[in-house]
């Protein structure tokens, strides 16, 4: 969250890119570490601390929301290690949530090369006709057990997720399941609790940042992109 290579820490990319957003009226990092704060302060980013023990995400912006009123839904939660997200994506999570019937909204894009689906670190998503998520999971999936002409489509799940405040609260209050556990992936719980997940799809995605090698490119194409303009 700190790797400040591009001369502003990494999670400012994210809240810039929020801050472009049209349907948008508040940004809000919740933050783990007093030194996230520190960091973001000369930005004049808002940041709330909450507790370091929480086990993922949607725990940590669950307590933010609580500290919130009612007014504040629904309520979107940008990964902190997605500095490429388009504004596009983060106001489309807002129009899917309202326009939908499904408990929370999050997003999808197909595989292009050379994203690779067996790649761990690039979680997939099973998308069902009606665009609610079927499952997700770190391997390529679906499984294609036999070499047919029709090839499976893998869509690259976007770190983004829209909720009401209430359910929000709610999934935050359920206690960690057993896929989520074991593939790490804190959407799961929902699934497992029978929530209904709706999978806005994009023309294109970006992924989070999960490895120094992936850090290294995106300050590669950062720097070329501030160069050219």
């Amino acid at each position: 969250m700190l790797a400040s290579e591009t001369g502003k820490p990494l999670v400012q990319h994210v809240v810039d890119q929020a801050r472009k957003c049209k349907r948008i009226s508040r940004v809000i990092v919740a933050a783990d570490d007093e030194r996230i704060v520190a960091a973001l302060r000369p930005f004049g980013t808002e940041c709330m601390l909450t507790n370091p023990n929480h086990p993922s995400g949607t725990d940590r912006v669950a307590e933010v929301a609580g500290r919130l009123g009612k007014e504040a839904s629904p309520i979107i939660n940008v990964q902190g290690d997605e500095p490429e997200i388009e504004p596009a994506t983060i106001d489309a999570m807002d129009v899917g949530l309202k326009e939908a019937s499904f408990d929370m909204c999050t997003a999808a894009t197909p595989f292009r090369t050379p994203a690779d689906a067996a790649d761990p670190n690039l979680v997939k998503v099973v998308i069902s006709r009606t665009r609610r998520a079927m499952y997700f999971s770190r391997a390529a999936i679906p499984f294609q057990r036999d070499a047919l002409e029709i090839q499976p489509t893998y869509y690259l799940h976007v770190g983004i997720y829209a909720y009401g405040r209430d359910t929000l609260i709610r999934l935050a209050g359920l206690k960690p399941t057993p896929c989520e556990q074991a593939e790490k992936l804190e959407q799961l719980r929902a699934l497992e609790n029978d929530l209904s997940i709706g999978v806005v799809l994009l023309d294109r995605g970006t992924h989070g940042i999960d490895t120094p090698q992936q850090y290294k490119v995106f300050v590669e194409r950062y720097k070329h992109l501030v160069n050219r303009n």
